[in-house]
């Protein structure tokens, strides 16, 4: 098992209680049965998974209700109590939902978690960059007030996405739930894909697109009956991936996977032999200029006839990105907040603001080395020590470059003046934006700075950069991808500039938050062998 960068869970019985509600709501459809023809439509008791099916749905033929039994212990959602009643019969299910769904607004409301600490999980996978969704086959009507009122505040605003019964065609246990969440995040079916849930149904949709199940087991089944409910047998062959009785016994599968995750990064990286740097906020602190210089090409976007050419704000990666697209065509400058955090690079706001088109690009570089040229020249390092670690690598036997999208005129003059007395004389290698046709996040200049050093393009080459540029253009050329964590984005930015989608697939081989960690990861590999393949996180 994979760790997740999605997880999805079921809402009934599994983070919310509704189960009074349900039941009452079930009583209240079961005993109109008849009037809606669907009494002679319940499952033969043949056609029963087990004895207990067939006893629930002879209890109902004769009752119109559900067992008190049943109703006492509180352990089988709605959708699986369809499930046993009417089998395969799909337009059985669909007209019981509904009429399900007109008694349930008689009870609805009546909602609280599941257990204690549920919010805290979510918010944890939340921190560490997972997405997390709901799927449903309750209403939209019925889901929104609960997530509003579950708790003072509500969970509305927690979930990336939310399906629910109204969304789709079939209801679980079809697999369309799950595919359209998918696909409104732009993900494919994956073992990274986790669904959480409660029911053999839940199970049977999780299992027929191939992503991961967990069967969460709030009720509190003993193994006896799980296995009854999931005999793995030719008829009934969905069988979840992991059994969790709580919140906690969840989290701590999780955390144990992301462990060994990271275990499996570090062991996976070649060695280097050569170690290319980013320039600006990686190595280097020049962004109040850069800053400046930004904002002057930018009063210039319509002169420049670059207006036109941003890109479209519904095809930004995040609402982040189009947030800046927006605010930039609005007012022709970069927003306050983002200058005050001084986190984003000129290159990654470039690429933001025009995407795949590289004349638009080019021409937006170029307007900005004319406006730089009145502001640099200020360059401190980006953290202590810098000087101490590159010439510790290099005495290792590991060959060090520099690569910058910033003009050769502004860079070697920045690598001579900082600290005085420069940092020319630690690289094996240099490589600037007007070295090569096309810039990063295109493969050139690293493809340009292994030509230099006469030495073949390959993972025992790593390059480190503090952009969702530099990894592209990293994974683009064949290297391994480190990115520098210098701005200390939290997992959450992470996961939002590096979402492993089909539109953008690129994740760095590795994170560091600083250049003492890069050393030791050094340390730890660089007498090793090399491994077969890198792993992307």
């Amino acid at each position: 098992m994979t760790p997740p960068i999605l997880v999805l869970f079921d809402w009934h019985a599994t983070l919310a209680d509704t189960m009074d509600a349900m039941y009452a709501a079930m009583d209240d459809m079961l005993a109109e049965l008849p009037r809606h023809g669907l009494q002679v439509r319940l499952t033969p008791p043949e056609r029963s998974k087990t004895e207990d099916d067939r006893k629930l749905v002879a209890y109902v033929r004769r009752h119109h209700r559900l067992h008190p039994k049943l109703k006492t212990g509180k352990k089988v959602s709605r959708t699986d109590l369809l499930e046993v009643l009417f089998g395969p019969d799909e337009d059985a299910k669909r007209l019981a939902h509904h009429v399900y769904n007109e008694c349930y607004r008689n009870h609805y409301g009546d909602v609280a978690p599941f257990e204690s600490g549920i919010r805290d999980t979510i918010e944890t996978l939340i921190g560490h960059g997972v997405k997390v969704g709901i799927l449903t086959n309750r209403t939209r009507e019925f889901l929104e007030h609960e997530l509003a009122v579950i708790e003072p505040g509500g969970w509305t605003e927690l979930f990336d996405i939310v399906i629910t019964g109204d969304d789709v065609q079939r209801l679980k246990p079809a697999p369309d739930p799950i595919l359209l969440a998918l696909k409104k995040v732009d993900l494919r079916a994956q073992p990274d894909i986790w669904y959480v849930g409660d029911s053999t149904t839940d199970t049977i949709a999780a299992k027929s697109t191939g992503i991961t199940n967990i069967f969460y087991n709030g009720a509190k089944w003993d193994q006896m009956w799980i296995n009854k409910i999931f005999p793995g047998d030719p008829s009934h062959p969905h069988r979840p991936d992991w059994v969790v009785n709580d919140f906690t016994e969840l989290l701590t599968l999780i955390t144990t996977r992301w462990e060994r995750l990271q275990r499996q990064r570090a062991e996976a990286l070649w060695p280097p032999k050569v170690i290319l740097f980013d320039w600006h906020a990686t190595l280097v602190d020049t962004l109040d200029a850069m800053y400046h210089a930004v904002d002057d090409m930018l009063t210039q976007l319509e002169d420049l006839g670059l207006v036109d050419r941003l890109v479209d704000p519904g095809l930004s990666k995040n609402v982040d990105d189009r947030r800046l697209v927006e605010y930039v065509k609005a007012n022709y400058q970069l927003h306050p907040k983002i200058k005050a955090a001084r986190k984003i690079s000129r290159t990654d706001i470039f690429e933001i603001m025009f995407g795949a088109d590289v004349e638009a690009k080019q021409i937006a570089h170029e307007a900005f080395n004319h406006c730089y040229r009145h502001y640099y020249g200020e360059v401190e390092p980006f953290e202590p020590g810098v000087p101490a670690m590159l010439r510790r690598l290099r005495a290792l036997g590991i060959k060090i470059g520099v690569l910058s999208n910033r003009d050769r005129e502004f860079l070697l003059h920045e690598l001579e003046v900082i600290e005085k007395c420069g940092w020319l004389s630690l690289f094996d290698t240099v490589v600037a934006g007007d070295d090569t046709i096309r810039r990063k996040p295109d493969p050139d200049p690293i493809v340009k700075a292994m030509t230099n050093l006469g030495m073949p393009v390959g993972p025992d080459c790593w390059y480190v950069g503090d952009s969702t540029t530099d990894i592209v253009a990293a994974k683009n050329a064949g290297v391994t991808s480190v990115f520098y964590n210098g701005a200390r984005w939290d997992k959450t930015w992470l996961a939002k500039i590096f979402p492993g989608t089909k539109r953008h697939p690129h994740r760095p081989d590795i994170v560091v938050e600083n250049f003492q960690e890069l050393g030791k990861l050094v340390d730890k590999i660089a007498l090793g062998e090399p491994q077969q393949c890198a792993v992307d996180s």
